[in-house]
């Protein structure tokens, strides 16, 4: 029987049979999936923003909502780049032997990326809680979801991480 010259047999991580090639090349389809799910929520954010401008109320608006508005589609715009880095990323590094390291660079932008979605939707909650309700609402509506989205985005994770870990010890 001959082995596979590509083939480091079983991933250390998570027992897979796979080549360091083949694995780089699965974690990078995986990334390209979350982000097209980051990007979707993130393209929806933005045109809801871009709206609001245009509407004959933005006029009502004070000093502080429009320069949070404004500091909301920063945040988009930088949810958006941060979406297309890795490709762009990937565009450059493409057929030079480099996918393990797009893949770990590109895991970093979409965590960064997370954690900039999270502080954008929750922007975008206080954001119309403002407008419609005051600022008290907004608070207590937009820390709400930023703890929402902290436990589920950090504390979830990290707890099912820790969980998994004890089982295999």
């Amino acid at each position: 029987m001959t082995q596979n010259p590509d083939r480091d047999d079983i991933d250390p991580e998570d027992g897979r049979p796979e080549s360091a090639t083949q694995r780089a090349d699965r974690n990078w389809n995986e990334i390209l999936q979350e982000l097209r799910v980051t990007q979707t929520g993130t393209q929806l954010i933005s045109g809801f923003l871009l709206a609001i401008a245009f509407q004959a109320r933005f006029g009502t608006l004070d000093g502080f909502q429009v320069g949070f508005y404004l500091v909301l589609v920063v945040f988009a715009a930088g949810s958006t780049a941060l979406g297309l880095a890795p490709v762009a990323l990937h565009r450059q590094l493409f057929r030079h032997h480099e996918k393990a390291q797009s893949v770990a660079i590109a895991n970093r932008l979409l965590k960064i990326n997370l954690a900039l979605v999270a502080l954008l939707t929750s922007g975008v909650v206080f954001f119309v809680f403002d407008v419609t309700l005051g600022p008290t609402a907004a608070i207590v509506a937009g820390a709400g979801i930023l703890l929402v989205l902290a436990l589920l985005l950090l504390v979830f994770p990290a707890a099912v991480l820790s969980r998994l870990r004890r089982r295999a010890d």
